[in-house]
C-alpha cells in the first residue's frame, strides 16, 4: 500500500469551521453522521453572532453516542488557524483519519464514504473537482476560471501533480499531519489548501483524487473573497521550498490551543 497505509481507518473525525452557519449545521451534522457510524464530527466555531455554537450544543445534547463535539475560539480567526486547531484537538485525542469540511454544503456528506474507503492506502485523499466526474454547480463563469486557474496556477509553479490544489474537502490520516503541521504553517485562507498538500507532498506522502461535484451553498453568506484568492497567487512561490523538519508539535499548541 501507498507510504504503508493499510490499516483500517478506526477512528475518522470530520472537522467542520463555522462562522455563522446555523442555518445549514442542525441539519448538516445529521446527514454527516449517518454516513458511517465510525464517524465523530468536530465543529470549530468563531464565535459566530448568529448562534451557530448554541445550534451545536443542542445536538450534543440530542444525538446519543457522544459524536459531535464543539469548540469555540474568541473570534474570526481564519480558515487555517481553525483546521489548525481542530488537527491539534483531534490528534490530542487519538483520531487516525481527518477530514476537512464546509458547513455550507457544498461538499455533499454523500461523499464520505468514498474518502473512507480510499483513505487506508494513501496518506492522503481529495475530493476533486477537476478530475473526470467532478465539476461544479451554480458557478458563474468568473469564479470557475479563478478556481481552475488557481489549481493549475499552483500546479505549474509547485511541480505536483494535483488536480484540485485548492479545493477544501480532503481526508489525512493523523500520521500525515503529525509530519505536516509540525511546521509553521505560513498561509490562511485560500492558500491554505494549497500550503497543507504541498507540503504532505513534499514530504513523500502519496495520494489520490476522486469526483466530487461542488454545489453552492444552500444559505448564508460566502466566505470568499477577491482578496483572499489574490493573496494564494504570491503565496504558492515561498511553497516551493520544503519546510525543514523540526519537533514543533509544542509550538503548534501554543499558536493554536
Amino acid at each position: 500500500m501507498a507510504n504503508g497505509f493499510a490499516n483500517e481507518i478506526t477512528r475518522p473525525l470530520v472537522i467542520v469551521p463555522t462562522y455563522n452557519e446555523r442555518s445549514n449545521i442542525p441539519q448538516l451534522v445529521p446527514e454527516i453522521l449517518g454516513v458511517d457510524p465510525r464517524l465523530h464530527v468536530l465543529v470549530v466555531d468563531d464565535a459566530s453572532p448568529d448562534g451557530t455554537a448554541l445550534a451545536v450544543q443542542q445536538m450534543m445534547s440530542s444525538i446519543p453516542g457522544n459524536r459531535v463535539f464543539l469548540e469555540i475560539r474568541p473570534g474570526k480567526l481564519g480558515l487555517a488557524g481553525a483546521y489548525l486547531h481542530g488537527f491539534n484537538w483531534a490528534l490530542a485525542r487519538g483520531y487516525d483519519f481527518l477530514i476537512e469540511m464546509d458547513a455550507d454544503w457544498s461538499h455533499q456528506p454523500k461523499y464520505l464514504k468514498q474518502m473512507l474507503a480510499m483513505a487506508p492506502e494513501f496518506g492522503f485523499v481529495i475530493g476533486s473537482r477537476y478530475v473526470p466526474g467532478g465539476g461544479t454547480l451554480h458557478w458563474g463563469l468568473a469564479r470557475r476560471l479563478l478556481s481552475r486557474f488557481g489549481s493549475r496556477y499552483a500546479r505549474w509553479v509547485l511541480g505536483v501533480e494535483i488536480a484540485d490544489f485548492t479545493g477544501g474537502f480532503n481526508g489525512w490520516h493523523a500520521d500525515v499531519i503529525q509530519r505536516v503541521c509540525i511546521h509553521s504553517i505560513r498561509s490562511d485562507g485560500y492558500s491554505f489548501q494549497i500550503e497543507l498538500k504541498c507540503r504532505a507532498a513534499q514530504s513523500g506522502f502519496a495520494h489520490s483524487e476522486f469526483p466530487i461535484v461542488f454545489d453552492e451553498r444552500r444559505a448564508g453568506k460566502s466566505k470568499m473573497s477577491a482578496a483572499i484568492a489574490c493573496e494564494a497567487v504570491w503565496r504558492i512561490w515561498t511553497f516551493r521550498a520544503p519546510v525543514p523538519a523540526s519537533d514543533t508539535q509544542t509550538e503548534l499548541r501554543q499558536r493554536h490551543p
